[in-house]
């Protein structure tokens, strides 16, 4: 009897020391089709832009209008040409974010400050028209660098010298630059997961860390 109390201390002892499993997202996003190149490479069409941009200290807004989270991550913007002066483009995001203490992003309660998790999705644009420029401010292939945004979300500032729309750098007289599709989606483990896209909003990042 007493082999059975040892062995079954020594399970429980395991069993407290042991990772608790982190939840399965509660919400999910399917992007893969609408930010698939397909949706802008149609025939004739030509890649005239694919680059990859670092951007860190990011700030992200929620569904109250506070700014919830600070965000790092790779944005791959790829442009197709389809006539001499019209263009598609798909932006991706693959990142982390780690929240600001206040209301979540979904409006339905509070989170603490240091909650972290992943987030990733983008957008698909109209199709815009533009005159590219013959001397780009960035370079159209490749990594393009790391930028600080610098952003507070507390005084809900930026440093606008590098926070800037990425089309200006390679284009003038844009003209109907839209958004077809956009969606992102964050997960944070028992912290919860959001979705904020095109198609709907649904869950909420809450509690703390």
């Amino acid at each position: 009897m007493k082999k059975v109390l040892v062995i079954l201390a020594v399970a429980a002892l395991i069993l407290s020391l042991a990772p608790s499993a982190k939840a399965k997202p509660s919400e999910r996003l399917n992007f893969g089709t609408q930010l698939n190149a397909a949706e802008c490479n149609t025939s004739g069409a030509k890649l005239v832009i694919n680059v990859i941009q670092q951007v860190i200290q990011d700030i992200d807004s929620g569904m109250a209008g506070n700014y919830w989270a600070y965000d790092q991550y790779n944005r791959h913007i790829q442009v197709w040409q389809l006539t001499s002066n019209s263009f598609c483009a798909v932006v991706k995001y693959t990142g982390s974010f780690s929240t600001v203490q206040g209301t979540g992003p979904g409006g339905t309660g509070t989170v603490s400050g240091g909650v972290t998790g992943t987030m990733e999705g983008g957008y698909r644009t109209t199709v815009f028209t533009a005159n590219l420029k013959a001397i780009p401010e960035w370079k159209t292939k490749g990594n393009i660098g790391s930028f600080n945004y610098g952003c507070d979300a507390t005084g809900r500032t930026c440093d606008d010298t590098v926070r800037v729309f990425w089309g200006d750098k390679y284009f003038t007289d844009i003209n109907g630059f839209d958004q077809t599709w956009w969606g992102w989606v964050y997960h944070a483990g028992d912290n919860g997961s959001w979705v904020n896209s095109s198609d709907g909003n649904s869950g909420d990042i809450t509690g703390n860390p």
